[in-house]
């Protein structure tokens, strides 16, 4: 059985530490903690500029809580966060928004983070929800510095039945869920 590997890396931690996936909608005071990413091994290459933690990764700090299989960390040659890529069956985010007790949550098979342009890229099967919002696509783009969400999709595929019937594949169509806002009036007028 692998040990886990906890793994300090000074430029990941400093560089991923403003690199809040959502930071326009995250706890404000997530960025003044400290960051923690455990993985089952970890791989820098100073000459490369990438850091690659594989297996069970799990990067917390403060409310934000994030998790795959593979984090890809590319530096520019200044030594300066370029982009971060999540991997994983289910690549996974959560943080707590400012003002709110619900958690804002994200899946998809793929995350990536671009901290010159302030997006966080969905690619996958990707899943957000965001109190009573929920959107679904194939690929979700976030645009942090508008607070901006575009949710794409595949193009539809006809599919052909033994029997010759065709049919649209509803499969990769992108969704929105708008819940009901629930009236907090505390009691009957």
């Amino acid at each position: 059985m692998k040990q886990r590997l906890q793994f300090h890396l000074a430029a990941v931690i400093a560089a991923l530490a403003y690199a809040s996936p959502l930071p326009t909608l995250a706890l404000s005071s997530d960025s003044d903690k400290p960051m923690e990413i455990v993985a089952n091994e970890a791989e820098h290459d100073n000459n490369k500029g990438v850091t690659i933690y594989r297996g069970d990764v799990e990067v917390t700090q403060g409310t934000l809580f994030i998790s795959g299989h593979t984090m890809t960390v590319h530096y520019t040659d200044n030594q300066e966060l370029d982009h971060a890529v999540m991997e994983g069956d289910r690549a996974y985010y959560k943080q707590l928004p400012d003002n709110s007790k619900v958690y804002d949550e994200a899946w998809a098979n793929q995350m990536e983070y671009y901290p010159d342009k302030g997006m966080v890229i969905l690619i996958g099967d990707g899943k957000v929800v965001q109190k009573d919002l929920r959107f679904t696509g194939d690929r979700i783009e976030y645009d942090t510095v508008n607070s901006r969400v575009i949710a794409k999709t595949v193009k539809q595929q006809r599919t052909q039945s033994a029997d010759g019937d065709q049919a649209d594949k509803q499969d990769g169509r992108v969704r929105v869920i708008i819940s009901p806002q629930k009236n907090d009036t505390g009691g009957a007028d």
